[in-house]
């Protein structure tokens, strides 16, 4: 029997697969630092554990409805009006396994093939994989390094059809840590209502915004009918493994996306969505203003370190946990790098090109996942190899 075609269409996301080669490495005895995950070494904090605890033991361990617990989503309602400046109501709140599921629902929901889509690149590689799996047209928003990895409005103009039935923005960014700027952002939001397309607004990182606030394109006038809003436990709470993610969506389309998770998955973990509502009290509060306090620590060694090196030019990330420095002065691709740096220093990191063809020449390493003195040790193992990757 042979596959559908569509698979063939389907692509990956090769930090994990760069984790699992990492991963065989330490099974031969070989030390990796692992910078290529989008993964935090904190601790969830304890009284999200203890909830979830509690959880299980008062035996919350069967179906919900499909768009979430009810009690999650009035306690994400407020914080999501707070933070993205728009009326929200637990019924315009989605709570789903993850982050990635919201990304596949709305591209499911509003792409038929042929329809254009346009996402950021580099960026996130789930987005260009599942419009292509899907049928759609994956039109990439090109993020420049010179702008802080914003974009050229008059391009993004330009890059909008009759056919632009999608725009993803990203922001902060995975990979690059940029953050969009208010004029990117009202600019898509124009367009959009001009044009009549949907938005889908990623917004996992919201909580680590290093500079200025964090703002959301929903809260732009008129955009909070026609914008997804995808936010997860994953990163703000160091939970990647537990696979809690939730959105807002508008609640004209909110059946639609109930019904595909009734169809996917059923819905979200019982007692993972207990615990999500112990998230927002103070100690878990006060755990998250610490992580991100030493976040932006790692970062600005990794950016100093980094710049120090010939041939590589580091900006500083507004946001995020990665640092997406440009090493094309080496005379290397980014898949060399990477290879020697996996290699030779047993750094583990992402060539930019798994980012999509804009992110040729450069890569991208993760400061979430190390603390000071590993982080340091990996930056001393780059060095050491970096005259190798000068020799080309």
């Amino acid at each position: 029997m042979q596959f559908a075609e569509r698979i063939s269409r389907l692509g990956t996301e090769q930090a994990f697969n760069v984790l699992a080669k990492a991963k065989e490495e330490e099974r031969k005895g070989v030390d990796m630092i692992h910078m290529e995950i989008g993964d935090t070494d904190f601790d969830t904090p304890k009284p999200i554990k203890d909830a979830c605890i509690k959880a299980v033991e008062d035996n919350q361990t069967h179906y919900l409805p499909s768009q979430g617990l009810y009690e999650l989503r009035e306690k994400l309602a407020p914080m999501l009006a707070k933070t993205r400046k728009i009326d929200v109501t637990p019924e315009d709140v989605i709570i789903t396994p993850g982050g990635k599921p919201l990304i596949l629902y709305t591209i499911m929901a509003f792409i038929n093939p042929g329809d254009e889509v346009l996402y950021p690149n580099p960026g996130y590689p789930a987005y260009e994989s599942l419009i292509n799996f899907f049928g759609g047209k994956a039109m990439p928003l090109p993020l420049l390094g010179e702008k802080n990895f914003n974009f050229d409005i008059e391009e993004f103009k330009s890059l909008v059809t009759d056919k632009t039935k999608l725009i993803i923005v990203n922001s902060p960014q995975n990979p690059t840590g940029g953050v969009f700027t208010h004029e990117s952002l009202e600019a898509i939001a124009e367009v959009a209502k001009e044009k009549d397309i949907m938005v889908f607004s990623d917004e996992v990182y919201s909580q680590f915004v290093f500079e200025g606030e964090f703002e959301s394109i929903a809260s732009f006038p008129d955009m909070a009918e026609r914008t997804v809003v995808l936010d997860a436990y994953t990163k703000t709470f160091s939970m990647s493994g537990w696979r809690l993610g939730y959105g807002y969506v508008p609640q004209q389309y909110m059946k639609v996306f109930g019904n595909l998770i009734n169809n996917t998955v059923s819905c979200t973990p019982n007692f993972t969505q207990w615990a999500g509502v112990e998230a927002w009290n103070d100690e878990a509060l006060a755990d998250l203003a610490k992580m991100k306090a030493e976040l932006e620590k790692r970062r600005d060694i990794m950016v100093a370190e980094l710049n120090t090196l010939e041939g590589c030019k580091c900006h500083t990330p507004g946001g995020a946990i990665y640092v997406f420095p440009d090493i094309s002065e080496t005379g290397r691709k980014s898949q060399e790098v990477y290879d020697i740096l996996f290699d030779k220093a047993h750094v583990a990191c992402l060539a930019g090109t798994s980012f999509g063809n804009y992110g040729e020449g450069y890569i991208r390493l993760s400061f979430g996942n190390n603390g000071e003195a590993r982080l340091r040790e990996g930056l001393e193992r780059i060095k050491k190899v970096w005259p190798e990757i000068l020799k080309k």
